[in-house]
């Protein structure tokens, strides 16, 4: 299946869900074109970045109401605007600003994680039928943030299955791991206070600190993957809309990538936002290929959306 970087993937979904998403071809999503400097072109005008981010917001909320999307499963949602962001440009460390901690907000770029954080606030949104960017920031905050709340560098959630842990707590989602034939995942966590230097933020000692603290609790937690080898067998459990971390082999890291289930023609797929071809995309291949082209991947955990 052969994607273009501007046209949201046509979608297959079981009996009695396509018509939902059989439209999303068509739509139309005109790229942002970043230009230097802190002005972007938009619709032939110059705008700041915060009001072209809120024009993206606006866009794929109108979508949403023409749409219907409020109608849907929040996972049909996921899927639906996760393909709206397909050909947006990749960007690396967006969240990492300098001064103190806040609500980084970027559409016009993203990352893995940013792309799943984006999309999940803005199908949080729609299913609460709250169409305005003000809507959007709230339920990012929640999302990102250690119980939603901004209190200095160490209060982002950084380690992804700590993301995951987190936002289970406050019911965004669910961790479905374990339920879906995981086992448990032994390894240490510290690829953060290891890598100190890394981490211009980790240089104020108060903060090294507490992100070990972090660690020490992930590590006292009980964690599960799905081994790679096995998720052939797990593939049917797995639902569109679904978050797939992708856990790795790397010294102290618990997961390496992450993106979105999405099945096409009966295959699972990945959408996601990858470093190599620099932009948000369906994988070519199946969820299950993707993994075993990429030897430090080792599983996947699964956070299932849930219905806000």
């Amino acid at each position: 299946m052969r994607l273009r970087s501007n046209t949201p993937a046509r979608i297959r979904l079981p009996s009695g869900r396509r018509q939902f998403l059989r439209a999303l071809a068509m739509l139309g999503t005109a790229p942002i074109i970043l230009k230097s400097g802190s002005l972007f072109a938009l619709g032939g005008s110059e705008q700041s970045s915060e009001e072209v981010n809120e024009e993206i917001c606006r866009r794929k909320f109108q979508i949403g109401v023409r749409k219907e999307f409020a109608e849907r499963p929040i996972g049909d949602v996921m899927v639906a605007i996760g393909s709206l962001f397909i050909g947006t440009p990749y960007i690396a460390n967006s969240l990492e600003q300098p001064g103190s901690e806040r609500l980084v907000i970027n559409l016009q770029a993203l990352d893995c994680v940013t792309f799943v954080e984006s999309t999940l606030a803005l199908s949080r949104c729609i299913r609460l039928r709250q169409h305005c960017f003000d809507a959007y920031k709230e339920q990012l905050q929640l999302i990102r943030y250690r119980s939603g709340v901004i209190d200095e560098y160490p209060s982002r959630l950084h380690y992804f299955s700590d993301w995951i842990h987190d936002n289970t707590e406050k019911r965004v989602v669910q961790d479905v791991t374990k339920e879906l034939g995981g086992i448990p995942y032994e390894k240490k966590i510290e690829f953060m206070s290891v890598h100190r230097s890394a981490y211009r933020q980790l240089a104020d000692d108060n903060f090294l600190e507490a992100i070990g603290n972090t660690e020490t609790d992930l590590n006292q937690r009980a964690r599960h993957f799905i081994p790679k080898q096995r998720l052939e067998e797990d593939l049917p459990a797995i639902r569109d809309g679904d978050i797939i971390a992708i856990t790795t082999s790397t010294d102290g890291l618990d997961i390496s990538h992450t993106g979105i289930a999405a099945h096409v023609n009966g295959t699972l797929k990945y959408l996601h936002a990858p470093l190599s071809n620099g932009t948000v995309q369906l994988t070519s291949g199946s969820l299950a290929e993707y993994l075993k082209m990429h030897k430090k991947q080792t599983g996947v955990m699964v956070a299932r959306p849930t219905e806000p």
